[in-house]
């Protein structure tokens, strides 16, 4: 007896089709499972016997022969429960699987019930691509599926309800298809932000045009409170790129029955102690890091210093390419980190160097070596360094209400606007994503503005890295006053975000 059952896999953020031969025959009593399963899978034949004989459905006394197809790629979790108890009751004739081209994924508990799985969205598209028209998943995952569209979504509670689907005694209603509600409110806004003008002026240019900042200045300045705020100013995002950032969440199984969608840009901080495997992703079975939860959104961190210096080295590849590529043994799976980086950091190790109360207690030397922690090559990805002073009394006792974010987000949005009609339908979103092609074309310098930059690149030794990220700063200074063309006043802008010392070295 043979049947075959198709359902699905997973490789980095991509799902494939894989199907699920089970053969049945006489012989001496056994279960086997072949096509590279991991242990999880392997011990899906405890679970899928349990389930069978709870179900009250007859478990055959057989040898059982289970081949999950492509063979020679790697297949891991429990989501292969379901699909392989299919396999064993169709090929036994228990049950009738559906005409339509059909797909089923799923855990299962030893009485039989479902228990949703992590990765269902990008599964749910890799059975769109495939032709696959219905798609069997646990009910707290059918949200999430019909994200994908085209398909037939059915939400499984258990085996028995199952059965009586597929032979036709008590239909399961199809999903409906999730829509989102609207995009959450920010809990956090710059109105509560006292004084610290040139911060919020510096994070507005850098949400406009997605540039990376770096904030500096001493203990309790506001630099985090700042920083936290910013994605209450970012634009919101399409639905291209909400499927993208949920993928990765699927992934990972942060999302949930009642949110299974990303709506709002993703903002992550992980804590200074974090490896370059959390920050970059990686283990045995390749995961996304923190730069990839990060994707289209901000990775916020603080005490920048303070994180190892081989962990920071990680982030260089990414910020240039946009993506992360993981190599082990087994393959290389890469995932996509398009992200904001926005750090904040004291001057020094007690945090007062070069403030006008002279409170500093640290040696040149240890603040070379504290700020020698940054390397070079990382700092010249940084497009933006801002200081953020300590704050006055006046700005401290300021009654009056500082500007909202709502204002600040509208301006950003027309900004972006501008640049969505300038790149088009390209791969360029930003104006911090252009290549040399676009620099060409919508950084044209006049006569002032080029001997304004010929006397910044003499004078701070800028490298040409530096010279491409201060144009398009500069381009996004002039999208945010409405202009056309770049002006010497948006060079001047963009070249004073370049010309902040830290400890005697220009950023």
């Amino acid at each position: 007896m043979f049947c075959s059952v198709q359902s699905l896999g997973l490789t980095g953020i991509t799902g494939y089709p894989v199907q699920v031969e089970c053969y049945i025959t006489n012989g001496l009593p056994g279960f086997e499972v072949v096509g590279l399963p991991d242990a999880a899978v392997k011990e899906a034949r405890e679970r899928v016997r349990a389930a069978v004989k709870n179900c009250g459905f007859r478990f055959p006394v057989s040898r059982i022969t289970l081949n999950l197809a492509p063979a020679g790629t790697r297949k891991s979790g429990t989501l292969y429960d379901l699909p392989i108890l299919l396999g064993i009751l169709a090929a036994t004739e228990a049950v009738r699987l559906p005409k339509a081209p059909a797909a089923f994924l799923g855990e299962l508990s030893l009485e039989g019930k479902l228990r949703p799985v992590a990765g269902v969205l990008p599964m749910a598209l890799a059975a769109r691509e495939a032709g696959v028209q219905e798609l069997y998943v646990p009910a707290p995952n059918a949200a999430e599926a019909t994200l994908a569209g085209g398909l037939t979504v059915y939400p499984v509670a258990d085996v028995g309800q199952l059965a009586a689907h597929l032979r036709g005694e008590a239909p399961i209603p199809p999903a409906e298809p999730w829509v989102p509600g609207g995009e959450p409110a920010a809990p956090l806004d710059y109105a509560d932000v006292k004084g610290q003008q040139g911060g919020k002026r510096a994070l507005e240019v850098a949400a406009a045009g997605g540039h990376n900042v770096l904030l500096v200045g001493p203990p309790g300045s506001g630099k985090s409170m700042l920083a936290k705020r910013l994605p209450s100013i970012l634009p919101a995002m399409t639905r291209a790129e909400a499927l993208e950032v949920t993928k990765i969440h699927s992934v990972l199984g942060l999302l949930t029955a009642e949110a299974p969608m990303v709506t709002r840009r993703p903002f992550r901080s992980p804590h200074h102690t974090i490896s370059s495997a959390g920050l970059a992703g990686g283990g045995g079975v390749p995961r996304p890091g923190e730069i990839s939860l990060a994707h289209h959104g901000v990775l916020f961190l603080d005490e920048l210093p303070e994180f190892r210096k081989d962990t920071l080295e990680v982030l260089r590849q990414p910020l240039e390419d946009g993506a992360v590529t993981i190599s082990r043994a087994s393959g290389s799976v890469s995932y996509p980190s398009r992200f904001m980086l926005v750090c904040a950091m004291n001057p020094c190790k007690c945090g007062w160097h070069g403030d006008p109360s002279g409170r500093c207690t640290c040696s040149q030397a240890s603040v070379e070596s504290y700020l020698g922690r940054l390397s070079g090559p990382l700092l010249d990805r940084i497009d933006i360094i801002e200081e953020i002073p300590a704050l006055p009394f006046s700005d401290l006792t300021e009654s009056s209400p500082a500007e909202p974010s709502s204002a600040i987000r509208a301006r950003v949005e027309a900004a972006r606007e501008r640049q969505r009609q300038r790149f088009g339908d390209g791969p360029c979103r930003c104006n911090a994503q252009m290549g040399p092609e676009q620099l060409r074309s919508f950084c044209r310098l006049d006569g002032a503005s080029t001997e304004l930059m010929r006397a910044a690149f003499d004078r701070l030794h800028l490298t040409a890295r530096s010279y491409d990220r201060i144009l398009r700063v500069a381009r996004t200074v002039a999208d945010l006053a409405g202009s056309g063309e770049i002006g010497p006043e948006h060079i001047a802008e963009a070249v004073r975000y370049r010309t902040f010392r830290l400890g005697g070295r220009d950023g």
